[in-house]
């Protein structure tokens, strides 16, 4: 397993934290290894199997590591994606691959999912605290 249990915890609240504030939903799938070309090809693969697509405002975004290939990606739906394209999802990876290397995964991963919290509430803002439903589940997924 890539996080111990404090890290996992950590991950899973970092995820909840973000998600109060938005009707965005974030998810972080771990595997062993990436059995696709590019790591984002299985990226977007999980996202569809796992129903992330289903999401109302298409604002769901799954973080993807494959630890013991070395690889990870970020999958982001059309709603998102199209708000904050393309450079906002490679700084998001080189500020993950910074921890990564120095083997701080899970700090860098809840670094990331709080910046991508932050553009969701910018751009999908969370519904009252009572009408807020959380669409996707917060754990992490080990595949």
């Amino acid at each position: 397993m890539i996080f111990t249990k404090d890290e996992e915890t950590r991950i899973v609240q970092t995820i909840r934290a973000a998600e109060r504030r938005t009707s965005g939903e974030i998810r972080v799938f771990v595997e062993d290894f990436c059995d696709r070309d590019h790591p984002v090809e299985r990226a977007a693969e999980i996202f569809h199997l796992y129903g992330m697509f289903n999401t109302q405002a298409k604002n769901g975004v799954l973080i993807y590591l494959a630890e013991k290939s070395h690889q990870f990606a970020i999958w982001g739906d059309a709603g998102i994606h199209e708000r904050v394209g393309f450079q906002f999802w490679d700084a998001e990876k080189r500020l993950m691959r910074e921890y990564l290397q120095r083997d701080e995964g899970a700090t860098g991963i809840c670094l990331a999912i709080e910046k991508i919290g932050e553009k969701l509430r910018e751009h999908f803002p969370a519904a009252e605290s009572d009408k807020n439903v959380n669409e996707l589940p917060d754990e992490i997924i080990y595949g």
